[in-house]
């Protein structure tokens, strides 16, 4: 369970995550390999789903995939599984899996075209492939305000979330590692960050990206670009909380 009065990932993509769960069409006897699982909501929504089929869930964070366990085992699900493991080179079984579902899991690939390849041999022949992933960063509201109330972030530190923004860019990729049928469906829904502004700030304080910015700011600048942070989500509150405009793609293709 959530603590009162803090905000988590999956709240944050809670709108995010019925798209997703719509465009997976998970079917009964479904095997579902699940990438960049994190504590495993995904995972485990797909495996009560796919009751008479199994669900593997991959993350590289111990902690993450150690708190997907836990959360599993206490729902009483025995069709799913959790490895901390790094799909770019992890040796999954040969066409194992029916169906490669991705929630934000995929866009930080050092070499995207080796993992996609390696997802792919982990495909049957026909299998989908089915990712969320941010559209461009000045196409999403979010980033584009953090960014102007501490500062943009450092291109050289840290991974890239827009990596797979563009279509020509995923499209190119997913061909070459011998995907076909490619599409995009925009996802334009807000990302939640609490019910209050105190609730927001301590959870955008916990990016990465916003931490870094931070850090590279004397004291006293640090402290009017928080007040400026605060600000920002302060303006974003409505009734039902702190809410960010966002736009996603659901990027689908099949393994030929």
């Amino acid at each position: 369970m959530r603590e009162p009065g803090r905000c988590g990932y999956d709240d944050e993509l809670q709108r995010h995550n019925v798209a997703l769960r719509r465009a997976v069409g998970i079917q009964l006897n479904d095997h579902v390999l699940d990438i960049g699982c994190g504590t495993g909501q995904t995972t485990r929504e797909a495996a009560r789903t796919a009751r008479a089929g199994s669900v593997l869930g991959v993350d590289v964070s111990p902690l993450a995939i150690e708190r997907a366990r836990e959360l599993a085992t206490h729902e009483g699900l025995g069709n799913v599984t959790f490895e901390r493991a790094d799909a770019q080179v992890h040796r999954f079984p040969p066409e194992r899996f029916d169906l490669a579902m991705s929630r934000f899991g995929t866009m930080f690939f050092e070499d995207p075209g080796a993992a996609f390849a390696n997802i792919g041999r982990a495909l049957r022949p026909s299998g989908r492939l089915v990712m969320m992933v941010w559209q461009t960063h000045a196409r999403n509201d979010w980033d584009v305000a953090i960014q102007q109330s501490i500062g943009p972030a450092d291109p050289n530190v840290g991974p890239d979330a827009f990596s797979l923004g563009e279509p020509p860019t995923v499209s190119g990729l997913l061909g070459t590692a011998g995907f076909a049928d490619i599409t995009f469906t925009e996802v334009h829904e807000p990302v939640y960050y609490g019910p209050d502004v105190a609730t927001a700030l301590d959870w955008v304080r916990g990016f990465a990206s916003t931490r870094e910015a931070l850090e590279r700011l004397d004291v006293t600048a640090a402290e009017h670009a928080t007040e400026r942070l605060r600000a920002m989500l302060a303006d974003h509150l409505s009734d039902d909380g702190v809410w960010l405009d966002s736009r996603a793609w659901i990027v689908t293709a099949n393994r030929t």
